[in-house]
């Protein structure tokens, strides 16, 4: 009856640990990719990228980053646990519910191989550079068939029967992921300056508010206000951000005006690189180089009440 209990504690043990194990392996590799696929789409831009593709390959980026440096080290540490007692406990043999596990991540991850492939494949069809194609091809061939091949060979007790080769495996594995990581964090925009973007992004934020508070201010009044106390009327003015210049509020002719701040970091689509705008575009773009900035605008006569 001990003998039983101790055998169930094992099995229940090293199954937990496996799935733990697997699981962290999961993320880690799907997480790896994201961040390689998204230092190749900065690495190597395309015409056809959009500011808000840069953007998304940033955040990917940044994402995959903190799952990678959380999620590997564990797969790591219980990988060593998973061989460490099935040396100990099981004679070096996998018992069959793990085995069981392991046979079938091995076919999600021949799944993943494949589907990732394909995705690829799309991507290259719909217009993608052929250097981004071959090199995201190559991630994947090299991260997931390393990773399809590792647990191939362990299921059959290969890794036990040389540990060694085992360590080195791991130490390679470790190095790819340490090397991916320092590449991911150049290519990324650095933590400063993803602060200093939010707060740039807030600034457009309070003056769209007070353009939204101007024009209106102009339908009932049919003139622009002389000031943003006049304009708000003893209401809080949007401020800027602490250490951040005030805004301006200038005032044209009778029908225009501008507002004015200042920004660390230039928008994802400068203004100064577009093509010209109509008077309507105009009135409604945000885009700006660093540094001081006003944007120019004019109040509709359609907003007027007649």
């Amino acid at each position: 009856m001990l003998d039983t209990n101790i055998m169930e504690n094992n099995t229940a043990k090293h199954f937990a640990l496996q799935l733990g194990s697997l699981a962290s392996l999961y993320l880690s590799l799907s997480f790896l990719l994201v961040l390689l696929f998204g230092v190749i789409n900065l690495a190597f831009p395309d015409a056809t990228d959009g500011p808000w593709d840069i953007e998304r390959a940033s955040s990917g980026i940044r994402v995959a980053f903190a799952m990678v440096i959380v999620f590997f080290p564990t797969y790591l540490t219980l990988t060593r646990l998973v061989n460490n007692n099935r040396r100990q406990e099981t004679g070096g043999q996998y018992l069959s519910l793990t085995k069981w596990l392991i046979y079938l991540s091995l076919l999600v991850g021949g799944a993943v191989l494949l589907g990732d492939l394909v995705a690829v494949i799309i991507t290259f069809l719909e217009g993608e550079i052929t250097t981004r194609f071959i090199l995201k091809t190559l991630v994947v061939l090299v991260i997931i068939g390393c990773a399809f091949v590792y647990y191939l060979k362990d299921a059959k007790g290969y890794w036990v029967e040389n540990e060694k080769k085992s360590t080195v495996f791991g130490m390679i594995a470790s190095l790819v992921v340490a090397a991916s990581l320092v590449i991911g964090f150049i290519y990324t925009e650095k933590p400063s300056e993803v602060r200093e973007r939010k707060l740039d992004d807030q600034q457009i934020s309070d003056l769209q508010d007070i353009q939204f508070y101007i024009e209106d201010y102009y339908r009932v009044n049919n003139a622009l206000p002389s000031t943003l106390n006049e304009l708000y009327g003893g209401l809080p003015i949007p401020a800027a951000p602490e250490g951040r210049a005030d805004y301006e509020y200038l005032v044209g002719d009778e029908t225009s005006y501008a507002l004015c701040a200042t920004f660390v970091e230039e928008s994802l689509q400068n203004a100064a690189s577009r093509y010209p705008y109509t008077a309507y575009e105009k009135n409604y773009n945000w885009d700006h180089p660093s540094g001081y900035w006003c944007f120019e605008r004019a109040v509709e006569a359609k907003l007027t009440i007649e």
